[in-house]
């Protein structure tokens, strides 16, 4: 099976019940992109009408590899359009509060899966009654995970245990498999010049990076200051990396204890292989169906006997780390976010048909429409029909 030989192969459009007006000091936009990141979009779209970071909120993140589209809102930000390399900003008229993620109803797919043989179009179709029957494990998948490089270290587990110069490293120098050039270089001086930081700050460019260089040039053992001054937005990205891999962690041991491995299929991801359910039987199907897991955070305070506690207590130990450890000692921010995550989720207006793949000679394509709910990746439902 092969996904997004094309970037229209993978499209996603967000569904919003914000409806703008003609008053309020949040102007919002829609952003259609393709072959960016949601972060790098933006910070073009920044750059190119000099807008501070603090003045722009938007409420997910959408796929680098795909034809998307989302909103985002600027504080005081200016009635105009823009077209730059695949972005398209449109000004869709005022509203009185910052978008987030509550401002999505939902995500709209249309995914086309390709080179399938006829017996992979019938297993896929077999699988999507599988899903409609017993749900799709709601997991977060391989895009969360753009900042956990090729040793699969995570920068927030090393900011947790304070090691904050392999956290500031990892950030700034690890290598990514989707660099473009200029970071490539940047990040190769810093592998070369590490702790040589007057050096280092001659060879760079003008960038973030060479920022905190300079920080630490007249701070050279401050590395947790240096951490500390990483943009917001990287930060956010890092702890929300390291709490999603805890979250389905959690999931997947809950599904292994619970359900017997015969009912279990095994979807492949970037981190590991996490278990999803071929079958749920009438003993446990109410409580999947209604499960919910908090998402891991040294502020939550479970009750005694609470079932969650026990899975986060078991994932938490693999890690050295107790719930009460899960912070970043001795910086106020960032900190891990609080939040609940329904375990099982089922897609909505689900339509599927094949055809000849005209790409691939005696193959069959797939297209695939539905809708998910934020924050839940159409990318597992993939995985889940061609396993």
């Amino acid at each position: 099976m092969k996904l997004k030989q094309r970037p229209e192969d993978f499209q996603v459009e967000e569904l919003s019940d914000v409806h703008p007006g003609t008053s309020g000091v949040y102007a919002l936009y829609r952003l259609d992109k393709t072959g960016w990141t949601t972060t790098d979009a933006l910070a073009a779209v920044r750059r190119r009408w000099g807008i501070d970071s603090q003045r722009l909120s938007y409420g997910g993140l959408k796929d680098r590899h795909a034809v998307t589209s989302q909103h985002f809102t600027i504080y005081r930000g200016p009635n105009r359009n823009l077209n730059h390399e695949r972005i398209v900003v449109t000004h869709l008229g005022q509203c009185t509060e910052a978008f987030s993620a509550w401002g999505i109803r939902a995500n709209r797919f249309t995914i086309t899966l390709r080179s399938l043989s006829s017996d992979g179009v019938v297993q896929a179709r077999a699988a999507l009654g599988e899903v409609a029957e017993a749900g799709l494990p709601n997991y977060f998948d391989d895009q969360r995970f753009g900042s956990v490089g090729q040793e699969r270290e995570f920068i927030a587990k090393e900011m947790v245990h304070g090691r904050f110069e392999r956290a500031l490293w990892l950030a700034l120098a690890a290598p990514y498999e989707f660099d473009r050039a200029e970071e490539k270089k940047v990040k190769a001086i810093l592998r070369e010049h590490w702790a040589e930081w007057p050096a280092c700050k001659a060879l760079l460019p003008k960038s973030h990076a060479r920022s905190l260089v300079d920080y630490l040039a007249t701070h050279p053992t401050d590395f947790k200051g240096a951490v500390a001054r990483l943009r917001p937005e990287l930060q956010g990205l890092y702890l929300s990396a390291y709490q999603s891999d805890l979250w389905n962690r959690m999931l997947a041991l809950w599904l292994t204890r619970n359900l017997p491995s015969a009912d279990l299929a095994k979807l492949e991801t970037k981190l590991a292989m996490l278990p999803a359910p071929i079958r749920v039987s009438l003993e446990w199907r109410e409580r999947w169906n209604s499960l919910v897991l908090p998402l891991p955070s040294a502020r939550m305070k479970p009750a005694p006997g609470e079932e969650w506690a026990a899975l986060i207590e078991e994932v938490l130990r693999e890690e050295g780390l107790t719930l009460p450890e899960l912070r970043i000692k001795g910086l106020q921010k960032p900190f891990f976010s609080k939040g609940d995550r329904p375990a099982c989720v089922r897609p909505q207006g689900l339509q599927f048909s094949d055809e000849a793949d005209e790409l691939h000679a005696g193959k069959r394509k797939v297209l695939l429409r539905f809708e998910l709910p934020r924050g839940s990746y159409a990318t597992m439902l993939v995985k889940r029909l061609t396993t």
